[in-house]
C-alpha cells in the first residue's frame, strides 16, 4: 500500500512538473526565445540573397546600398547579393528548399501572407535603430498574433499610396483663365475628378491619340479607392475579418460608376495593364497628361522624360533632368463629387479614399544567417540609406528624421492614414484572393463603354456584379478546395 501512494504521488508530481513545463512554454521567457538567433555573435563569411523592388534596382539606388552595405562589412567577410529571383518571388515555394531569398523588400500585404505558414521569422525590433523614429500606424500594418502572442514580421520603410502626377507643361497656356475657377493658382483638373474628366474629353477631341487622365483601371489597388469612398471595403473589422467581404458595401456601386465613366475617356489600354506598364513613356512623350501611381515610380517618369527633352529640345542631361523635375508634380488624389457621377455632379465633393501600403523589410524563417540579414536591414533602414532612397527614387520614407528634412508628402500621406483617407492594405493571407476578383470585375467595367450593349449602365447592374465579386473573394478563401 505505502508503494503503491508513493507511485502514486510521484506520478502526481511529475504530471505537476510537467503541467509547469508546459505553462511555462507560453511564458514571456520563452516567447523571448523565439528571438535567440538574433542574439548570437555576427556570422561571418556568408553570402545575403536580397529580393528588392525592380525600380530600385532599374534606378541604380539597389547597386549603391549592396556596394556601401558590402564595404562596411567586407571584414566580417558577410557580402549582400541580388537574390535575382523577381520583385514577387514564392518564398512558400523557394524557401523551403534553400533557394530563396534571405531578405525581402515589399509591401505589407505580400509580405505578411508568409506568416501563417512561418516561412518569416518575428524580428526583434529593440535591435532597429529607426525603431522609435517610425510612426505607429506604419509599425501595426507588420504586426499578427502567433499562439496568442503579438510579434512583428516586417521593419517599415517607405509609404505607398496613389498619388496623381501631371505634367505641368502639358497645362493649357491660358489655364489659369479657364481652369483656376477659384483663382488659387492650382490648376481646377488636379483638385477634382469633375473638372479632370472634363478636360480629358477636351483634350481627346483635339486630339484623338492624346488623353487627359489615363490608368489601369484592372488594378484593383488604384481602382479599389473609388469603391473605398462609398463605403465600400476589403474585409470586415478593421480588415482583419476574412468572412465579411465588403466590396459591394454601402453605396460602393456609385465608384463603380465613377469608373465607368473615367474609361470613357481614355484609351483600350485602360482596361488591362497596358497603362500601368507604358506609363513613363505615353507621360514623357504627351500621350498622357496625368496618371496615378505610387511615389517610387515618379523617379522613373522623370527618367523618361529627361531623356524625350534631351532629343526633342537638345537639352544637356543634366538640364533635361532638372525640366522633368520641375514639369512631373505629384498630388493627392483630386476630390470626388458626392453623388458619384461625373456627367451630372453634385455641388458637394468629398475626398478619394485610396489604397495604400506600408513597403518594409522582412527575414526569411530558411536563413542560415539570420544576424547578418538584420544587420543588413539596420543598414537599409539608417538614416544615410533612407535619405540616399528618398533622393534617388522619391520614396515617402517612414523614418520621421527623413520624411521631416524632405517636403511634405510622407506627413501628409500619413495624415491621410490617420484620418482614413488611406486605407492599408490587409496584412492577412487572405488577401490573395482579392485581386482576380476584381481585377475581372474592373476590367469589364472598363470595356463596357466601348460596347454596343452595355453590361453595367445602370446602378443595378453595377450593385450585381459588385455583389457576385464580393461572393467570389469569399468562396475563394471559404468554399474552393476546402
Amino acid at each position: 500500500m505505502k508503494k503503491s501512494i508513493l507511485l502514486f504521488l510521484g506520478l502526481v508530481l511529475c504530471f505537476s512538473l510537467a503541467s509547469c513545463d508546459k505553462k511555462k512554454d507560453n511564458s514571456p521567457k520563452n516567447e523571448n526565445q523565439i528571438f535567440d538567433k538574433f542574439n548570437k555573435e555576427l556570422e561571418k563569411n556568408v553570402t545575403i540573397k536580397v529580393l528588392e523592388n525592380d525600380t530600385a534596382i532599374k534606378m541604380g539606388y539597389f547597386k549603391e546600398m549592396l556596394d556601401a552595405f558590402n564595404e562596411k562589412y567586407k571584414d566580417y567577410g558577410i557580402t549582400a547579393i541580388d537574390a535575382n529571383q523577381g520583385e514577387f518571388s514564392d518564398l512558400a515555394n523557394s524557401g523551403p528548399y534553400g533557394y530563396g531569398p534571405d531578405v525581402i523588400y515589399q509591401a505589407n500585404d505580400v509580405i505578411m501572407k508568409y506568416v501563417d505558414q512561418k516561412h518569416i521569422t518575428p524580428l526583434p525590433t529593440n535591435k532597429i535603430e529607426a525603431y522609435d523614429l517610425i510612426p505607429d500606424e506604419a509599425w501595426k500594418a507588420y504586426e499578427a498574433k502567433v499562439d496568442k502572442n503579438s510579434y512583428t514580421f516586417g521593419i517599415p520603410l517607405n509609404i505607398q499610396s496613389g498619388l496623381l502626377y501631371y505634367r505641368k507643361d502639358l497645362l493649357p497656356e491660358n489655364w489659369k483663365e479657364t481652369w483656376d475657377k477659384d483663382q488659387n493658382d492650382i490648376p481646377d483638373m488636379v483638385e477634382n475628378l469633375v473638372d479632370l474628366y472634363q478636360f480629358s474629353k477636351q483634350r481627346n477631341q483635339e486630339n484623338k491619340d492624346q488623353y487627359g487622365f489615363e490608368y489601369s483601371i484592372n488594378d484593383f489597388y488604384f481602382s479599389s479607392g473609388f469603391l473605398f469612398s462609398y463605403g465600400g471595403y476589403v474585409f470586415g473589422s478593421n480588415n482583419t475579418d476574412n468572412t465579411d467581404i465588403g466590396i459591394h458595401a454601402s453605396n460602393a456601386k456609385l465608384g463603380a460608376q465613377l469608373i465607368r465613366q473615367l474609361a470613357s475617356v481614355m484609351s483600350v489600354s485602360c482596361q488591362d495593364d497596358s497603362a500601368k506598364l507604358a506609363i513613363s513613356g505615353n507621360m514623357a512623350s504627351g500621350k498622357y497628361f496625368a496618371s496615378i501611381t505610387t511615389p517610387d515610380v515618379r523617379s522613373v517618369i522623370v527618367d523618361a522624360l529627361a531623356k524625350e527633352y534631351v532629343s526633342s529640345l537638345k537639352l544637356s542631361l543634366e538640364e533635361a533632368t532638372k525640366k522633368a523635375e520641375e514639369n512631373i508634380i505629384g498630388v493627392p488624389f483630386p476630390k470626388i463629387p458626392e453623388n458619384g457621377d461625373l456627367e451630372n455632379p453634385s455641388t458637394k465633393m468629398i475626398d478619394c479614399v485610396q489604397m495604400g501600403g506600408i513597403n518594409g523589410y522582412a527575414i526569411s524563417s530558411y536563413t542560415k544567417s539570420p544576424v547578418a540579414s538584420l544587420a543588413f536591414i539596420n543598414f537599409a533602414t539608417s538614416y544615410e540609406m533612407v535619405k540616399l532612397r528618398q533622393s534617388i527614387l522619391g520614396i515617402a520614407p517612414c523614418r520621421s528624421d527623413v520624411s521631416n528634412e524632405s517636403d511634405t508628402l510622407s506627413q501628409a500621406l500619413f495624415d491621410r492614414v490617420v484620418e482614413g483617407k488611406i486605407s492599408i492594405m490587409p496584412s492577412i493571407s487572405a488577401v490573395s484572393a482579392i485581386w482576380t476578383p476584381t481585377q475581372s470585375f474592373f476590367a469589364d467595367v472598363a470595356a463596357d463603354p466601348r460596347r454596343a450593349a452595355p453590361k453595367y449602365d445602370t446602378l443595378e447592374k453595377l450593385q450585381a456584379a459588385l455583389e457576385k465579386t464580393s461572393k467570389e473573394i469569399y468562396d475563394s478563401i471559404h468554399t474552393i478546395g476546402s
